[in-house]
Formats: C-alpha cells, structure tokens, sequence
C-alpha cells in the first residue's frame, strides 16, 4: 500500500479550504483516510494549521508528501527545504 501526505478539498465553490490527511494514493480525492494531519485555508493570511508531532511520526515512516503538501510543511517548519539558501 502506497501511501501519500495530501490535500483534500472541502467548503463550498469558490471558497476553498483543505484538509492534510495521511492516505492510501489509490483512493479517491475526497476518499476514506488514514489520518488528519491539519488544515489549509488558502482565503486567510495565516491559514496553515499542522500537528507538527504527527506531521514528522508519519514522515518518519517514510511517507511521502506531494509537491503542495511539502511547501506546506516548509512554511510551517516542520521540514527544512533542500534548495534554501544559508
């Protein structure tokens, strides 16, 4: 079983707002998941809210973030990007 950290969609058209869930890369989008890792409003300044704790248990166990979902953690923190410069 391959499974992936990603965003699913939630709130109305036009109005976004996302949840990072833990799941299984053959299910749906908006399918059954695994865990709920945090939420990302796009519509709000500060809009990323992570558990930072089961953010890294499940990086940890070798999960793979997409290309979204790995910003997301940079600009929280919780990783550290590759490329920055020091």
């Amino acid at each position: 079983m391959a499974v992936k950290m990603r965003l699913t969609r939630m709130g109305d058209k036009k109005s976004p707002f996302y949840r990072v869930v833990v799941i299984d890369s053959h299910k749906a989008r908006d399918g059954q998941y695994v865990d709920l890792i945090g939420t990302f409003d796009p519509l709000v300044e500060n809009g990323i809210k992570l558990d930072a704790e089961k953010a890294k248990k499940w990086l940890s166990c070798g999960v793979q973030p997409t290309d979204t979902v790995k910003g997301l953690l940079v600009k929280s923190g919780i990783i550290e990007n590759k490329y920055s410069k020091k």
